[in-house]
């Protein structure tokens, strides 16, 4: 009886069972160790971690799904780091929990519903969509400063909670976080940038909150439906972990406008090659 599952069983065998490299995985690694870093200190980790994994031999649809669930215990490390700025905040975490979790999922089925031929020709776009967002991502908040009429100050806005408008932004923002994912974390930050805050540690906070729970249920999703590859994923983890942890300590020291270059440089390149290869 034929499979009702999108991918074809011969795919799954050739290009999740089959064993890599020990090479491969060590670039899928080193990948996620300056993904790590990046996440800690002016995001954009996947614009590395995908095109590498692609590079080390991955389907798309396989990279993408490896790449969620290997960059997970760096997000909630992320998110644990921001506990403090939360304190208060639990009208907005609880409010922006269901969207996130809902969008994430549908995401997640979407990609999984999605013929690899159809991701193929999307990824090199949102790829460079993605990159786009990342490098734009300083002018992006300011203007959203410049634009914010509502002249109150983050208590406030934290006693008043999210509105429904901003709901239905998040939810739409978990459905591409689950299906992508890459600048996401920007998406979040210029709504909330609108709703009138202006402490930016808070914001990075609910926004991590937000990022980790639409990643949880799309990485969950992705394991259940057997299409990650499982070595490379634990092997990234690890590394992600230690790259946040780098990361955090660095984080002070390095310029970021030269990382922010560094990753569009390589976002842009990523892109490209998708488009072209």
């Amino acid at each position: 009886m034929a499979s009702r599952h999108p991918f074809h069983a011969s795919f799954l065998h050739s290009s999740i069972l089959a064993s890599i490299p020990v090479d491969r995985i060590l670039v899928a690694a080193a990948a996620a160790l300056l993904g790590g870093i990046l996440n800690s200190i002016a995001g954009g980790g996947t614009l590395l971690t995908f095109p590498a994994l692609v590079a080390a031999g991955l389907s798309p649809l396989v990279a993408n799904a490896t790449s969620t669930v290997a960059l997970l215990p760096g997000a909630l490390s992320s998110m644990l780091g921001y506990r403090r700025e939360l304190r208060g905040a639990q009208k907005w975490t609880t409010a922006i929990t269901l969207p996130s979790v809902l969008g994430g999922l549908f995401g997640a089925w979407l990609l999984l519903h999605t013929p690899g031929t159809t991701f193929n020709h999307v990824v090199p776009w949102l790829i460079l969509g993605a990159t786009v967002l990342f490098v734009s991502q300083r002018p992006l908040l300011a203007w959203v400063r410049r634009h914010e009429t509502s002249h109150v100050d983050d208590a406030t806005v934290t006693r008043n909670g999210p509105t429904t408008a901003l709901l239905g932004w998040q939810a739409a923002v978990g459905i591409y976080g689950g299906y992508f994912g890459a600048g996401v974390g920007i998406l979040m930050l210029a709504a909330l940038g609108f709703m009138g805050f202006t402490n930016l540690h808070r914001m990075n906070g609910l926004k991590n909150w937000g990022g980790f729970c639409m990643n949880l249920v799309a990485a969950i999703a992705f394991a259940a439906s057997g299409i990650v590859d499982w070595p490379v994923a634990l092997t990234m983890a690890l590394a992600a972990i230690a790259g946040g942890y780098l990361g955090s300590r660095a984080a002070q020291r390095l310029p970021q406008a030269s990382v922010r270059t560094a990753v569009g440089v390589i976002g842009l390149g990523s892109g490209l090659w998708m488009l072209f290869r």
